[in-house]
């Protein structure tokens, strides 16, 4: 038994967010109930649809892996499904962030990026818990101190704030633009 998919969305070699706006694109071709493909080979991709269809009220069906492809399968919503995509509120900037840093100030850093990502480069102090695996290791979270969330561009980290802000978290905060803009200090793990 294959999967019949409506279409198809070629998101091969494309990092984040890219395979999120192919298919935010994509998805206003399909009637509601449609389902749809998307290919990609970022690994990141898996818990960035799955965080997106959870935030937009479209359906997560599941991730097949074919060789170095990841082939995610989404349900189209129907109007009464779909929920208005939503945007974490509280959000500060790299500047903010590295002044933050320099400070002293008692924070904490969450990077939600693939260990991959982490590996090459990250903000000293920074704990890697990527997308895919927060609600399994929230309690590696610190909550008494102001919570930092970044990843590579932004929206990631936008997603996992939402996330932790559901399960109780107070005073998160979204890094944007993200680790591709970051000028401060890095450390690599290779």
């Amino acid at each position: 038994m294959g999967i019949t998919v409506n279409e198809i969305v070629d998101a091969k070699g494309l990092a984040c967010p890219m395979p999120i706006v192919r298919t935010k694109k994509a998805i206003t071709n399909l009637e509601p109930g449609q389902v749809m493909e998307v290919q990609a080979t970022d690994k990141g991709s898996t818990a960035d649809m799955k965080a997106w269809a959870e935030n937009t009220g479209h359906q997560y069906l599941g991730t097949v892996e074919d060789g170095d492809v990841l082939k995610h399968y989404l349900r189209k919503a129907s109007d009464e499904e779909t929920k208005e995509e939503t945007r974490h509120e509280s959000v500060t900037d790299l500047e903010e962030l590295h002044n933050k840093i320099e400070e002293g100030t008692s924070i904490f850093i969450l990077d939600v990026r693939e260990p991959a990502e982490f590996v090459f480069g990250h903000i000293p102090s920074a704990v890697n818990i990527p997308l895919g695996e927060l609600e399994d290791r929230l309690n590696e979270i610190t909550k008494d101190k102001e919570i930092h969330v970044i990843c590579r561009t932004g929206n990631r980290s936008d997603l996992a704030a939402q996330k932790l802000t559901k399960k109780g978290f107070n005073n998160v905060k979204n890094v944007v633009p993200g680790m591709a803009k970051w000028d401060g200090p890095t450390e690599r793990n290779y």
